[in-house]
């Protein structure tokens, strides 16, 4: 009789020490899914910003070629005319160089303008909590960054002015600006294509959709400058209206994506003009 108790009470404590070791299993695979799952999110972004980088490479790569076919079908062209031709093919030949030591120079500072763009972006987004990730949208095309803000998260129902919410996300944006002052930033509103309800008391003297959007950018503007210590020089307010919807307005789901603010960020103009005087003389 002992001994059939002494079995049975082996048998219950393999049988505790198996569900704890069980339990602990569970929660180191809990953690490890924990870790896995961030460790996806940031390569899930970094994998967006390469292949953003890859696209401008391309479009820039593809444009060289096409410059240098064009030149070498000039060349060959003089090549097989040399005796009608008055272009020397010595000359030829030096701006062919030319030409393509003025495109690697374009694809270095083109490069470079990438580079900066997506750790532009990479800070950005790192600095967004995944609650602000689900109302913002980030993206670099053709070399400019493109920052879209929902309506509902920027404004209070029905008008233009910034509710409180917003004040969190605009100065992680606003800081961001701020520390690459080699850009110019382009606040642009968009709306549905619902008219205007023109008797609300929020809405008075607003005609349409396109004083909205302008409004709506310039609330943007003036808390970027007022509230955040952007500097006025380098933001310029502009409101599309309806008409530059990302999706058509057959839904309120939709109608919700178009309204929109973006925050566009882009190389100031002048850096582009440098690079048009630097383009080789035709001789």
């Amino acid at each position: 009789m002992n001994k059939k108790i002494l079995a049975m009470t082996f048998a219950v404590g393999c049988l505790v020490l198996g569900s704890c070791a069980s339990k602990k299993d569970l929660e180191n695979c809990q953690n490890e899914n924990k870790e896995l799952t961030k460790n996806y999110q940031d390569s899930k972004e970094q994998l967006a910003a390469s292949r953003a980088r890859v696209a401008s490479l391309e479009d820039q790569l593809a444009q060289a070629k096409k410059d240098y076919a064009a030149l070498q079908g000039s060349l060959d062209k003089s090549l097989a005319n040399a005796g009608q031709n008055n272009i020397s093919i010595e000359k030829l030949v030096d701006q062919i160089n030319e030409s393509n030591q003025y495109i690697r120079h374009l694809v270095e500072v083109k490069s470079k303008s990438d580079s900066l763009n997506m750790v532009l972006t990479n800070n950005l987004t790192r600095s967004l909590s995944k609650e602000e990730m689900k109302e913002v949208d980030v993206q670099v095309l053709k070399g400019v960054v493109y920052i879209s803000l929902a309506d509902n998260m920027l404004y209070k129902s029905g008008s233009y002015e910034i509710n409180d919410r917003a004040a969190e996300t605009l100065s992680k944006i606003a800081k961001i600006i701020k520390d690459y002052k080699d850009y110019d930033v382009l606040i642009e509103g968009n709306t549905d294509n619902v008219p205007v309800n023109s008797s609300a008391a929020s809405m008075k003297n607003i005609r349409n959709n396109w004083d909205l959007s302008c409004l709506r950018a310039s609330s943007v503007v003036q808390a970027l400058q007022n509230q955040y210590g952007v500097d006025p020089k380098r933001l310029t307010a502009g409101g599309r209206g309806e008409y530059n919807p990302i999706t058509n307005n057959n839904s309120d789901v939709a109608k919700q994506r178009n309204r929109r603010t973006q925050i566009i960020i882009t190389p100031k103009l002048d850096q582009f003009m440098d690079l048009i005087d630097k383009a080789p003389e035709e001789k």
